[in-house]
């Protein structure tokens, strides 16, 4: 049995993709950029494995069993072997495969997990079969965003105008070390599955939105000034692109009929101490951007990581956790907000409504990991961990 184990980022547009041109191949109705996040706090593992005892292709996801008939699926399974590499032990064709992965972050619920879990698998699969050269169009198969998720630092989903959707592929900005002072913050709202897919909604905003015919005109200009904004590490005009992009994101789901809403109350209340606290400053010194779901995605630089965390805790504290916010990742040190900081923002107090908080940064693109007590696969080629069915 032979078996490859990587990991694969998150990733988080700040230029959104919302719309296909071609279901099939994935293509999308516009360019997108993302930022690439740090794998120590949010990532996907896959092992994947052949071996000529297996009789058919299996796949098992955060330790339950998943089917391996969806067309995404095949598709990247097609498309891999066809580019298999010279490697005499592995028969691209004919042998089986088995797949066994895991993400350290809820699933569909709007923090990016089929584009790291698709980057992934791909990029496994491109080491098992020794597969050469660009394989992020391999990923745009599985999930659109997930070729953006095969390079780390920021990178850019290049919509491509050939009809085949070869030139349709990612494309690194900058790399993971270009601009260290970069913090993000996740705030987790819901890890719930959302209630309308992006594969759905996506669907019908593209039959029957006019604002997404109209953002499609405006994005490339967008992407263009914030592409300059990121490698001049000019955050303030990063800041209000992404944050513009992210409330026409949403106004595009609003104008879709029936209506998409993935923003909750607590979302609008994220946006507004955002806006409160950058009024307050005088500057701009947050931006949030959310996806397909309820959960912020908070973008600042280090100086004012503790300050921002600290009213973050202030405003929504939990309920049943002590005194402080759970923060996963990177650590920050709390601090006392000050009197005049509480004075300037003025939203109420929600206990109980940001369920943790994720401190992470830009971080790198996926990653092989050659020590064997990683894989996930035992010596018969199944999962070490299964949960019961």
């Amino acid at each position: 049995m032979k078996t490859v184990t990587c990991t694969a980022p998150v990733n988080i547009a700040v230029i959104k993709y919302w719309g296909k041109k071609d279901e099939d191949l994935i293509l999308p109705t516009n360019s997108s950029l993302s930022a690439t996040l740090g794998q120590d706090e949010l990532r996907a593992k896959t092992t994947v494995a052949v071996d000529s005892s297996f009789k058919e292709d299996k796949m098992w996801l955060n330790g339950k069993e998943e089917g391996v008939v969806s067309k995404r699926i095949q598709n990247v399974f097609r498309e891999t072997r066809k580019r298999k590499g010279n490697q005499d032990s592995v028969d691209g064709l004919n042998q089986k495969i088995h797949i066994c992965s895991e993400n350290n972050f809820p699933t569909a619920a709007g923090l990016a997990s089929s584009a790291a879990g698709y980057a992934c698998l791909v990029y496994s699969l491109s080491k098992l079969f020794n597969v050469q050269g660009e394989i992020s169009d391999i990923a745009r198969l599985g999930s659109g965003s997930a070729c953006r998720s095969i390079y780390g630092g920021f990178v850019e989903w290049q919509m491509g105008s050939l009809s085949d959707g070869s030139d349709s592929i990612a494309k690194q900005v900058t790399h993971d070390h270009h601009w260290p002072e970069m913090c993000i913050l996740v705030l987790v709202v819901s890890d719930q599955k959302k209630h309308t897919g992006s594969t759905q909604g996506m669907q019908i905003s593209v039959q029957n939105s006019t604002l997404l015919q109209k953002r499609i005109e405006i994005v490339p200009n967008r992407i263009k000034n914030i592409t300059k904004a990121i490698i001049d590490k000019d955050f303030v005009t990063f800041a209000e692109i992404t944050m513009k992009d992210s409330n026409q994101f949403h106004a595009i789901c609003l104008d879709t009929y029936p209506p998409i809403s993935y923003l909750t109350d607590v979302s609008r209340q994220i946006i507004s101490f955002v806006h409160q606290f950058n009024d307050h400053c005088q500057q701009t010194k947050v931006a949030y951007t959310f996806d397909a779901g309820p959960n912020a995605c908070l973008y600042l630089l280090e100086e004012d990581l503790p300050r921002v965390v600290s009213l973050v805790n202030h405003y929504f504290p939990p309920q049943n956790n002590g005194l402080t916010l759970t923060i996963q990742g990177r650590p920050v040190t709390l601090q006392t907000p000050t009197q005049e900081d509480k004075d300037a923002i003025n939203i109420p107090v929600s206990p109980n409504s940001i369920k943790y908080l994720i401190n992470t940064k830009i971080g790198k693109g996926p990653q092989v990991l050659s020590d064997p007590k990683e894989c996930l696969l035992n010596d018969d080629g199944l999962p070490k961990s299964l949960q019961s069915q």
